[in-house]
């Protein structure tokens, strides 16, 4: 992430506020509602529209996905730092039943992750943790699974 785009995520709460104006966020109607101050945590939910509900009156699959896309990964290069490199590196998704109303994810990032991550690129190796995120509506039913695959490395130390 370059300097400025830093900046600009400098705090939770200002990534939260960004990421609510991000235009494929809004274009979705996909809201950030929570990011924890340590980056540890985030919270999203999409309410339904006529401009996210797809031809059968159910939300549109591509919103759906929209919604965990980058999460992970902003979470984890807040949490790593500068010295690591972080990318998606795959993603698939599960449609489980048909979402309507508002719906929501829920991402977690724990210590033992972290450190998990450090130790499996401390010495310069990749690393391709993987997630499973779960869109619930709001009954609690799952509306799709989606798993993430992640691509980190630590950054190699330039030579003088």
């Amino acid at each position: 992430m370059n300097s400025a785009v830093r900046r600009w995520f400098a705090s939770a709460g200002a990534m939260r506020r960004l990421m609510s104006t991000f235009a494929p966020y809004i274009g979705a109607g996909i809201k950030v509602t929570e990011i924890a101050d340590d980056f540890s945590s985030a919270t999203v939910e999409m309410r339904q529209h006529w401009y996210n509900t797809n031809y059968v009156g159910t939300h549109f699959g591509g919103s759906l996905y929209s919604m965990v896309d980058p999460m992970y990964m902003l979470l984890l290069m807040r949490s790593l730092g500068n010295d690591y490199v972080v990318w998606d590196k795959a993603a698939s998704i599960d449609f489980i039943r048909p979402g309507k109303g508002r719906v929501q994810a829920r991402f977690e990032l724990t210590a033992e992750r972290l450190d998990e991550i450090r130790s499996a690129t401390a010495g310069g190796d990749k690393y391709l943790p993987e997630w499973q995120v779960d869109i619930i509506d709001d009954s609690g039913e799952l509306v799709a699974r989606v798993h993430k695959t992640l691509y980190v490395r630590k950054k190699q130390k330039p030579t003088v």
